[in-house]
């Protein structure tokens, strides 16, 4: 059943990939090259040579970034497949489909949105490249201890639910993730490396929409694998444990 549910956990991941190569393009790539053109002009004033384009910009935006997102799809819907088939009948009985919008949002806020918080976005042009080993290690270090601020907020609400209820249980747990997110964000060093001189309007738009395509993924992920997930385990009433 686990494997059943991995290859439609890919699959959903993928179209949703797909999905938010779309937004990218869109939405993304218009900052993108607004970002390359200040970098450009910046390198011009300073008298630099530009930089040799290895791929070109061309290739960057269409098969590239589709190749990228597609893979980073399929992986994170792998793993969003294996989360749901261990959690399913274990945390609540909730249909397929309800449980895999829950995991969804659950992941969009651990994995993207207060990471996020702590380090946006960036566009080209933003950053040092002596601090991007510090940039990378911080932000996975943010990825990490939120999923694991979430996973004790859910296992304190599940323990305080018998003796507060699942309403009160639930606002517990939510402000002790809250609590321990902040708490994070203020341990981790701080990191802005946006020059002065640098459009606000782009930086801004440009967060937006990496923020947007993350958003498009989870939610379209999360939507279609349980629609998928539901066709394998059956219609809500019918509750049973896998993993």
């Amino acid at each position: 059943m686990a494997g059943r549910l991995l290859l439609r956990g890919m699959l959903a991941g993928i179209v949703a990939a797909c999905l938010a190569f779309l937004f990218a393009r869109v939405f993304g790539e218009p900052q993108v090259n607004l970002a390359i053109g200040y970098e450009a002009a910046m390198d011009a004033a300073a008298g630099e040579p530009p930089e040799v384009e290895l791929v070109s910009r061309a290739v960057q935006a269409t098969a590239g970034l589709l190749t990228a997102a597609v893979m980073y799809g399929a992986a994170y819907g792998g793993v969003f497949a294996l989360v749901f088939a261990t959690a399913y009948g274990r945390i609540g009985r909730f249909s397929p489909r309800m449980l895999a919008m829950l995991l969804a949002g659950a992941g969009f806020l651990a994995v993207v949105l207060v990471p996020d918080l702590k380090y946006p976005a960036n566009p080209p042009g933003v950053g040092n490249h002596e601090t991007i080993g510090l940039r990378t290690a911080a932000y996975f270090e943010m990825v990490v201890f939120s999923i694991c601020a979430l996973i004790m907020a859910v296992l304190a609400g599940r323990r305080l639910a018998a003796r507060l209820g699942n309403w009160n249980a639930s606002l517990c747990g939510g402000v002790a993730f809250v609590v321990l997110a902040g708490l994070l964000q203020w341990a981790l060093p701080t990191v802005n490396e946006v020059p002065d001189n640098f459009p606000a309007q782009v930086l801004w738009h440009f967060r937006e929409a990496a923020l947007g395509m993350q958003l498009v993924l989870w939610g379209s992920m999360g939507f279609g694998f349980g629609l998928l997930a539901e066709r394998v385990l059956g219609r809500p009433g019918t509750l049973r444990h896998y993993g």
